[in-house]
């Protein structure tokens, strides 16, 4: 098995270049007059390969506010294959460019690679799995990104995404007026899927936006009732959970 993990690894990710980015993934990038492919390119070329950026990060990030990581460590995870547990990793989400870093230890020599983005790999996020998905944001937009797995149930699963965006900063006009840094702003969403339906939405974390997401009259009306009588409210995580744990009793 060991063999096989180190065999699969190989193959299943890739040196990172910056030509990886293109086409492939909508890109969290806002700016403040540049293009949105010039920031990322650019932010790409300054970073350079995978497995120079080590040490480049520790400088060049410090020039920002926030981080393109959900945290700049690599943390231990376990790989698996749809179901194929291959073995122990350490792992790097880069959020801003939808990308999972991974390494075969933590040593600081060890190189760094980039998992490819197949759909049937996942890495472990505090016990949920995180994988590739293709999804429909708020404004209908279909994207793809990693996706946290929180709910698996009989009718509907819930998913949670984080997500960063880049701000490119201004500097100073004049002597009255502050220069604004760039910075990377890190956001969280939810999706859910309704079993026997190939699309997943995002759930706008309002109840009465949930509530009109669910086609089922019967299961609409007791979705509301409950919500009200247990007084929730799905802004909160563990509410939204609660939510969808009840819709799969219906």
């Amino acid at each position: 098995m060991k063999n096989l993990f180190y065999s699969l690894l190989s193959i299943l990710s890739v040196q990172l270049t910056v030509a990886q980015y293109s086409g492939q993934v909508a890109s969290n990038l806002t700016t403040g007059g540049s293009s949105v492919g010039g920031v990322s390119a650019q932010i790409n070329t300054l970073l350079g390969p995978t497995y120079e950026r080590g040490e480049k990060l520790k400088n060049y990030f410090d020039e920002f506010q926030g981080s393109p990581y959900t945290s700049n460590e690599f943390r231990p995870t376990t790989m698996f294959y749809n179901d194929e547990n291959l073995g122990s990793i350490y792992y790097r989400h880069n959020a801003l460019n939808e990308e999972v870093e991974i390494k075969k230890s933590n040593l600081e020599e060890e190189p760094i690679k980039s998992l490819t983005r197949d759909k049937n790999i996942s890495v472990l996020i505090d016990g949920h799995k995180m994988s590739f998905k293709t999804f429909v944001d708020a404004k209908g937009r279909t994207m793809n990104g990693y996706l946290i797995s929180l709910l698996d149930g009989a009718q509907y699963d819930l998913y949670k995404r984080t997500h960063v965006k880049f701000t490119e900063g201004k500097p100073a006009t004049s002597s009255f007026t502050k220069a604004v840094p760039s910075r990377f702003s890190q956001f969280t969403e939810y999706y859910f899927q309704k079993e026997g339906v190939n699309r997943m939405d995002e759930i706008t974390p309002k109840n009465g936006k949930l509530i009109k997401l669910i086609s089922d009259a019967t299961a609409k009306e007791k979705l509301k009732s409950y919500l009200k009588e247990n007084d929730l409210n799905i802004k909160e995580e563990a509410d939204l959970i609660k939510a969808i744990e009840y819709l799969n009793t219906l």
